[in-house]
């Protein structure tokens, strides 16, 4: 009843997304950088005010920058859109700055704190000296800097290591621009790989899959394309048998029959036939790799432990380590969980169940008495069915019963709206899973956990069938062993 976890890819879509088919119709503007009005260094976001060529008002431009400074030339590539909070605003998708050339605009850049060890005053006094001539001096001849009433060896040190840090920022931008990475992902890559990023993205791009979240296969195997990557390498056939795994987690599974793992990994991997090449239909196609090169990679994979062989239905199968990983502790968990009494000890069903149909002004059917005895005598229950079938007044009675017991009863379920629906429904207060887990997205981790348990005596989880594989395996992991447990869901609910 537990779905694997998927992980979005956001590549651009591709030529056959109808989408493509009547993108946005992009404008150049260039300019000079007035103001910053707003920029987060952890993840670029930046809003520009820029005195742009062809415009006689301030333009408001909003995009991503590594580094921004007022007194930049600016570059940026995007669309105009409409703030109903801001107005008229010029959406960058590509972003490009440069050192300014004026002296007015040397002073602002040198003034505005990007480089350290200058400040208003030293902008002022710098460009008073070597005018528009300051850059090549601050790079090509920094003793000269001393020059300038007040920077000694140790500020002018600073001054120059500042400016080499600057430059570097900027070059890397310049890499990643030109193999058509947009700004706001150039900015995610810079930030995760610091100055290794054009090494990175020249030797692996496919890490870009594995490192950062929000860039899927597709997105690093166009960048390779760009880098000169072959479609035969054993990089990219390493990140497709990824890549296959995690598409077929979209649909449910937590792994592949081998067999099954290849054939997919080579339609996934296949090469576009050259421009104007048809096969023997007269139709252009994909070219399929051979499956010896995947099987190879395949191998590799499986040696460093990427991936797990495993056995399924019978057949050899491949699954994501992680997802396996997670299967194993999930299995272990309930094994575990299942072993002993409920914590509400011995409960006479022939005495609760009228007791609670005189509360609840209603009458059980004969299975709902059956599925209520049971509940009362497992640590672990599942309750299964789909719409009407009386699910919820099944689980009413079990909780109206324990709930009398004094006993210690947790909610939740994988998503706000069902949790509101289920605190509905009992009367009782019901979370969302990572609610309940204590979710800390400063450490991206739970703090529920073995070592910080859950306070509970039993934990009923609702929609079961909608939890990843991931998410219950740290649900359960935080569950004490005396609790019991109670899964509620649609099998029909499936992936």
């Amino acid at each position: 009843m537990v779905s694997p976890q998927t992980t979005p890819d956001l590549a651009p879509p591709s030529s056959t997304d109808p989408a493509q088919a009547s993108p946005q119709p992009t404008e150049v503007l260039a300019g000079s950088i007035e103001r910053v009005t707003f920029h987060n260094p952890e993840n670029g976001f930046c809003v520009l005010r820029i005195k742009a060529r062809g415009h006689r008002d301030l333009v408001t431009v909003v995009g991503h920058a590594a580094e921004i400074s007022a007194g930049e030339w600016v570059t940026v590539s995007g669309a105009w859109v409409n703030s109903r909070e801001h107005g008229q605003q010029f959406k960058a998708a590509f972003l490009r700055s440069s050192p300014p050339t004026t002296a007015e605009g040397i002073e602002k850049y040198l003034g505005s704190g990007m480089i350290r060890g200058i400040g208003p005053i030293y902008a002022s006094k710098l460009v008073a000296a070597f005018g528009d001539q300051v850059f090549e001096v601050i790079e090509q001849a920094p003793e000269r800097l001393r020059e300038v009433p007040g920077i000694g060896p140790v500020r002018g040190q600073r001054i120059s290591q500042s400016w080499a840090d600057q430059k570097v920022v900027r070059e890397i931008m310049v890499f990643l621009h030109s193999h058509g990475v947009g700004t706001a992902r150039a900015v995610r890559i810079f930030k995760t790989y610091g100055n290794d990023a054009v090494q990175v993205m020249a030797e692996n791009p496919y890490r870009l899959a594995r490192d950062i979240r929000g860039i899927g296969f597709r997105t690093a195997d166009a960048i390779a394309a760009r880098v000169g990557i072959e479609p035969e390498a054993m990089i990219r056939l390493r990140a497709g048998i990824n890549y296959a795994l995690l598409e077929a987690s979209g649909d449910g599974h937590c792994g592949l029959p081998s067999a099954e793992l290849l054939k997919l990994a080579g339609e996934l991997l296949a090469v576009e036939r050259p421009s104007g090449s048809l096969d023997e239909t007269g139709a252009s196609s994909r070219v399929p790799l051979e499956a010896g090169l995947i099987q190879s990679a395949l191998d590799l994979e499986l040696a460093e432990g990427s991936v797990i062989a495993d056995v399924l239905g019978g057949q050899p199968a491949i699954f994501l380590a992680h997802l396996h990983r997670d299967e194993r502790r999930i299995a272990a968990s309930l094994q575990s969980l299942a072993v002993g009494c409920p914590p509400w000890g011995s409960i006479d069903a022939a005495k609760a169940i009228p007791w609670v149909e005189q509360r609840l002004g209603l009458e059980l059917a004969a299975s709902q008495n059956q599925a209520v005895g049971q509940a009362l005598a497992s640590k672990v229950l599942v309750i299964t069915g789909g719409p009407g079938v009386g699910k919820t007044t099944l689980i009413n009675a079990i909780l109206r019963i324990l709930a009398a017991k004094k006993l210690r009863i947790l909610l939740c379920a994988p998503t706000g709206r069902a949790a509101k629906r289920m605190a509905e429904t009992t009367g009782l207060e019901a979370k969302t899973i990572h609610r309940l887990l204590e979710f800390d997205p400063a450490a991206h981790a739970f703090k529920r956990n073995a070592e910080q348990p859950l306070e509970c005596d039993l934990l009923v989880v609702d929609e079961t069938s909608m939890v990843d594989v991931p998410l219950m395996a740290s649900l359960l992991e935080a569950l004490p062993a005396k609790a019991a447990l109670l899964l509620v869901g649609d099998v029909d609910q499936l992936p």
